[in-house]
């Protein structure tokens, strides 16, 4: 307690604590007021979430589980897809493209499906990669300029004897 002791001012105490002056005197104030515990951290402001903890629990439950056994046709999981879960099972209503943050939170991030034709014939695209591909592809020789000296790029000035 810097202060305390009152050897020290409140810019020398901000100083060494690496911070303002009118926070360490904010601080001066809460503990002079309520002592240590008013220094303890605020909740953060804002609403409180629309699941608990044990709903979002659950909710991940049912999405490890997958679409299907959720009553759609697919395994994929989409936002509107989600959205309706959520509503259908815990009864709270989230927009759609708000559901994006609700998932982050969970620790989920945004897969999109690799989209390969079921005709895909991997043994046909290899061989086109090592034997069609190489004679296609362009050279650097096919692409870049032209070496051009410097003599060249910057003649002599007519005037220039």
């Amino acid at each position: 307690m810097l202060l305390r002791k009152g050897r020290l001012s409140l810019q020398e105490v901000a100083r060494r604590v690496r911070s303002s002056a009118s926070s360490v005197h904010r601080w001066w104030k809460a503990w002079r007021k309520k002592g240590v515990s008013g220094l303890d951290a605020k909740p953060a402001p804002g609403r409180p979430r629309k699941l608990t903890d044990r709903e979002r629990e659950r909710f991940l439950e049912v999405l490890a589980a997958g679409a299907i056994v959720a009553g759609f046709s697919t395994e994929v999981w989409t936002l509107k897809r989600i959205a309706l879960v959520i509503q259908r099972k815990f009864g709270v209503s989230y927009h759609p493209s708000h559901v994006w943050k609700v998932m982050r939170s969970c620790g989920w991030s945004c897969q999109a499906p690799d989209r390969r034709a079921l005709q895909r014939d991997e043994d046909a695209i290899e061989n086109w990669k090592r034997n069609r591909w190489p004679a296609i592809k362009k050279s650097r020789k096919t692409w870049s300029p032209p070496r051009v000296s410097r003599r060249e790029r910057f003649p002599p000035h007519p005037d220039a004897t």
